[in-house]
């Protein structure tokens, strides 16, 4: 099934819900998305929260993916907030719902952050990756490349440090070939 996408939703509190249900779904099934399973609505909804308002009242902005009606994929676009950095983006909260993936979706949800970015003027996209996961790999096919990386910059437990892996997707060069 094609995803149905939607950018800068008004976010009703039923929106914002299913946001934060999509969110904890993500994270309970593994999903690096700012978490460590398990998680429950209460403890997304702390940092949702201050997320909605940069997304309400700008600069943020927020990029929705729909299979029928049902809320399957989400990312966010957060502004730099620093005007030497105002040429690119950094892409965050990167979600794919966990009982859909392997049809496409991830891919899909990236090729249209990837079009937006472009429609939007900016060079490049950027987003961290929790090492340890394999997501490095999905975005280099997507055209990422790692930039760097912060050693040990994530405590995921008590002595389980994982590299933040910086990737890049410089926006100037050609776009991908359609298909």
């Amino acid at each position: 099934m094609t995803l149905r996408f939607v950018l800068d939703p008004e976010l009703p509190p039923e929106l914002r819900e299913r946001i934060v249900a999509l969110w904890v779904d993500v994270t309970n099934a593994g999903g690096a998305v700012g978490f460590v399973p398990p998680v429950t609505a209460a403890d997304v909804r702390h940092t949702a929260d201050p997320t909605f308002a940069g997304i309400a009242e700008g600069p943020d902005r927020l990029l929705l993916g729909y299979a029928g009606e049902r809320l399957v994929a989400a990312l966010i676009f957060c502004d730099n907030r620093f005007d030497l950095k105002a040429h690119w983006c950094v892409l965050k909260r990167v979600m794919v719902h966990p009982d859909t993936q392997g049809h496409g979706h991830g891919a899909a949800l990236m090729r249209e952050a990837e079009r937006l970015g472009r429609e939007m003027g900016w060079e490049a996209l950027h987003v961290t990756v929790r090492d340890g996961q394999g997501l490095d790999r999905f975005y280099r096919r997507l055209g990422y490349r790692e930039v760097g990386r912060l050693p040990g910059a994530l405590r995921v437990a008590p002595g389980d440090h994982r590299d933040e892996v910086l990737m890049w997707l410089d926006l100037t060069a050609l776009p991908p070939p359609a298909g």
